[in-house]
């Protein structure tokens, strides 16, 4: 076979950017990046995407750790309310109800390096789009991200949920087919409550085979690892009696350890724990002398039982 040319004669600036592996827009029947993808710049991969958001450790949480959980946002230009999910319905990227309440999610599968860019290309679309419309994706070729579409004066205060009626209206919710998908992803869903904390966000989560505390901290990941290692190295990397730490998340560009605890613990007492601990980590992440020789070997401990998610 001889060389493949392209079947249109748009140039690259014409056709939308997709996902590399997405079929290409132009129509061609090859994907985005052995056709019009082949001659644009890769996107630069952004390690912390939500940066500059309110809360930023709530939008790494709904995107990684919270299962049913939404918020409220504000888009800047307009002034219109939407909400801001864990996921929605057949994995989409966006939705439109209805009624006219714009919904969007953050655990989708992003393709540009940049979650903040993708979400934002769904929003722009999603909002554009007509009541009862919902979208996978967006067009890329915009550069937006969701710093630069969103109100960032307003918090993001998201709130956990059992299950997912708020996806639905109440006009919905009264549909046998709404109800029998409601109960299959209701199955799925793994017990959360939120911990109240002064630093960062953090969530008891019931596993069938154990409970855990992960706490999501604000600050990047190397400092905090740093203060972890000598929090270990002194024997206080953990949340009181009958807790023990199990290792860290990798979110996002920031840190999540996770501890291993008791399940009948009140989440009070998680509460007085957490507020302790962050007390002594921000002294240990303030301090600019080098890891001692017995810091950096618990240091090597815990990036041996570290989990990169994103």
């Amino acid at each position: 076979m001889g060389k493949s040319t392209k079947v249109t004669g748009m140039s690259s600036e014409e056709v939308a950017v997709v996902g590399p592996r997405e079929p290409c827009p132009c129509g061609s029947g090859r994907r985005y990046k052995a056709c019009h993808g082949k001659d644009r710049a890769p996107l630069a991969f952004v390690s912390r995407p939500f940066e500059g958001l309110p809360n930023e450790t709530e939008w790494v949480a709904l995107r990684e750790i919270v299962p049913a959980a939404a918020g409220k946002a504000r888009v800047k230009a307009t002034g219109q309310e939407i909400v801001v999910t864990s996921l929605l319905p057949n994995s989409v990227s966006a939705v439109k109800r209805t009624d006219g309440v714009v919904m969007l999610a953050l655990q989708v599968q992003t393709s540009s390096g940049d979650a903040s860019r993708d979400m934002a290309a769904a929003l722009t679309a999603i909002l554009k789009a007509e009541d009862g419309s919902s979208i996978v994706g967006g067009d890329l070729s915009n550069t937006s991200r969701l710093q630069d579409l969103l109100d960032l004066s307003l918090s993001f205060a998201p709130e956990t949920h059992e299950n997912f009626d708020f996806w639905f209206t109440e006009e919905e919710m009264a549909k046998p087919e709404t109800k029998a998908a409601l109960e299959e992803f209701e199955g799925s869903i793994i017990e959360t409550e939120r911990i109240r904390v002064d630093l960062g966000s953090a969530f008891w989560c019931a596993f069938p085979d154990r409970t855990v505390v992960r706490w999501l901290l604000p600050h990047e990941e190397e400092r905090s690892l740093n203060a972890l290692a000598r929090l270990a190295a002194s024997d206080e990397l953990n949340l009181g009696n009958g807790t023990r730490y199990l290792g860290a998340f990798r979110a996002d560009g920031l840190l999540v350890p996770v501890f291993d605890v008791q399940h009948e613990t009140p989440i009070r007492a998680f509460e007085l724990a957490l507020t302790t601990l962050s007390r002594i980590f921000m002294t240990s992440f303030e301090k600019d002398e080098p890891l001692t020789s017995v810091e950096r070997r618990a240091r090597a401990g815990l990036v041996g039982r570290q989990l990169t998610l994103r």
